[in-house]
Order: C-alpha cells, then structure tokens, then sequence
C-alpha cells in the first residue's frame, strides 16, 4: 500500500494526539528510522504497527519518533526502543508483527527482545 503526503499528515496528527512530550511523564520513546532505505524496505509499515500498538493498549505515555537514515541499510526496517531508565535498544529486520512483540514485550513489558536486537546501549565508540 502506497502512502501519499496526506497519508502522513494523518499519521504526524495522530502521533501528536498519542504522545507525551513533557519532560519526565513518557515510560519510554520509540523512533523509526525512516531514511530513504528504511521507507522502502517497510518502516513506514513499522510506524503504523507501533502506532495501532499503542492505540489497541491504549497508551499515552509513549512517546512516538521519526528519524532519518540511521546507517545500516542492510538491516532496515529498523526501530530504537529507549524505556525510562533503560538503555536504547536497537531492533533490526523489523516486521509489523515483530514492532507489535517489541511494543508489547519491551515497552510495555519492560523486557528487550533479544531475537530482533542489534545493540543495546550507544553504539558509537566514546
């Protein structure tokens, strides 16, 4: 399925409804990179599975992002999960049903999801 910009438009008013954006009241943020590869490998698919995710459990502490190209093209769809006090998880070869489990196991459960993690924590080199 095609998505056109005002598509998005509803997705970007939608996120906005759903999320917290004042400091300190979120249990977690999630961003999908959605970089040229990542669109066209499915992450916009991944964006609207976390988004009904949330929707369905009736969440609004989360907090939903985009970025842009995150480097590994190969790997794509890709999401970053960052719980409260937690460190950033890196989930890969990203599925709707596989955003649903991380939604469902790590932000919701508090549990990572090793199968489809890269990384956890910072992955740069201090």
């Amino acid at each position: 399925m095609k998505m056109g910009p005002e598509d998005l438009e509803k997705i970007r008013v939608s996120m906005r409804s759903m999320t917290v954006l004042r400091e300190g009241t979120s249990r977690a943020k999630i961003t999908v990179h959605l970089g040229t590869c990542g669109i066209a490998s499915g992450a916009r698919e991944i964006l609207r599975a976390f988004l009904e995710g949330l929707k369905e459990a009736d969440v609004s502490d989360v907090i939903m992002t985009t970025s842009g190209c995150a480097g590994l093209c190969s790997r794509e769809p890709m999401a970053t999960v960052e719980v409260s006090g937690g460190a950033p998880v890196k989930y890969v070869d990203l599925t709707p049903e596989k955003a649903k489990q991380v939604l469902r196991e790590h932000v919701l459960g508090g549990r990572p999801v090793p199968a489809y993690a890269l990384v956890v924590g910072n992955e740069r080199l201090s």
